[in-house]
């Protein structure tokens, strides 16, 4: 087992490894004065989670168990009523606890339930998913989306632990592998390029689970996460216009948030994010922050992994629109991550129409 620490407002742990939920019990029982865990998971996972519940009661805890959507369909204020009234129901307290199990949409939404419930109660998160582990379940985010747009109403609330069982993975849909891929090479062009190297050394074995590479791939992109929010939890540096900060976790989700709103969530976040950091790359290199091999890059390492990488040309007017409602726009103002070079986010604020329309020409089908 592998464990990271986040040095965050509230200091936690992140372990990694084959068989880590063998340790769940232990890390619960740690934390003191637990008698109700409130277990919140997607139909996809029902099979775990009660085999979850089962070893929580042996251990003397209440559970209460409540099965979400599958998917972005769970982040809705109709699960989260739900949920509040089985807390509410069951007598939840302070001093217990809230459980994620599940894709990041459920950790997503756990998570908002533990900041919300009794303005805050301890939360630990078990993602599920590859997109789970090396994005939703680290880093503070929680939050639920609206028809206007993705993660719109949320709160910062930092789990108390994270558990990533990387032996979950192993019979993950292919689709939902790669989308989790998607964020490990968006990790790998803001901070770390040793991914890149190793995926393009052989995309067809990261394409897949893999329990030594995909172990690489989970443990750098958690570091990479976990410093980035060590220096900016609430994403504030680049909105104060000072360095980027958190928001160089952002790189690709401007247009890539703008498609899943636009397919009402029917895309993986991953699928849509790999086309954002496409487009991302071409945006760089229409303003002349990098050159043409470094964008270039961007659709040759997607595309050797099976990710999409363009869009139906006729969606930009749509997406426009979308792009308007990102968390990063300030009054009428678009701000993109971009890169000035590999490893090196930074913000791109105001950019032309014209840039815009070309950057949009390297995704268009």
């Amino acid at each position: 087992m592998t464990t990271i620490p986040v040095s965050a407002g509230s200091p936690y742990d992140v372990h990694i490894g084959d068989g880590v939920l063998d340790e769940l019990v232990g890390v619960v029982s740690s934390l003191g004065g637990v008698r109700r865990v409130g277990l919140l998971y997607p139909e996809a996972v029902a099979g775990l989670a009660k085999g979850i519940a089962g070893q929580l009661e042996r251990s003397g805890l209440d559970i209460s168990l409540l099965s979400l959507p599958d998917g972005e369909a769970a982040k809705t204020t109709v699960s989260l009523d739900r949920a509040w009234s089985s807390l509410g129901e069951a007598g939840f307290t302070r001093s217990d606890l809230i459980l994620g199990l599940g894709g990041g949409a459920t950790t997503d939404l756990a998570g908002f339930v533990a900041a919300t419930w009794l303005r805050g109660v301890r939360f630990v998160s078990v993602p599920t998913t590859l997109l789970g582990m090396v994005d939703a379940a680290v880093g503070g985010k929680t939050g639920i989306n609206t028809h206007q747009g993705k993660n719109l109403v949320g709160a910062f609330h930092e789990p108390t632990a994270v558990l990533c069982d990387l032996a979950v993975l192993a019979t993950l849909p292919r689709p939902d592998y790669l989308s989790g891929m998607a964020e490990v090479v968006k990790c790998g062009f803001v901070a770390d390029p040793k991914i890149l190297d190793l995926v393009e050394a052989d995309p067809r074995r990261a394409a897949a689970f893999d329990l030594e590479l995909t172990s690489t791939f989970v443990e750098r992109s958690i570091r990479v996460k976990a410093e980035v929010i060590a220096g900016d939890l609430r994403e504030t540096s680049g909105s104060a216009g000072g360095e980027i900060g958190r928001e160089a976790l952002n790189y690709g989700h401007t247009l890539g948030h703008a498609i899943e709103r636009r397919e009402d969530f029917r895309w993986r976040h991953g699928h849509a994010v790999s086309v954002g950091l496409v487009f991302a790359g071409a945006l760089g290199r229409a303003a002349g922050l990098i050159d043409a091999g470094l964008a270039e890059r961007h659709r040759s390492t997607l595309s050797a992994l099976g990710l999409p990488v363009s869009y139906p040309a006729d969606a930009f007017a749509d997406l426009r629109v979308g792009m308007q409602l990102d968390k990063k726009t300030r009054g009428t103002t678009l701000r993109f991550v971009v890169l000035s070079a590999l490893a090196e986010p930074t913000l791109l604020v105001g950019p032309e129409e014209s840039v815009l329309r070309q950057a949009w020409a390297a995704v268009a089908a």
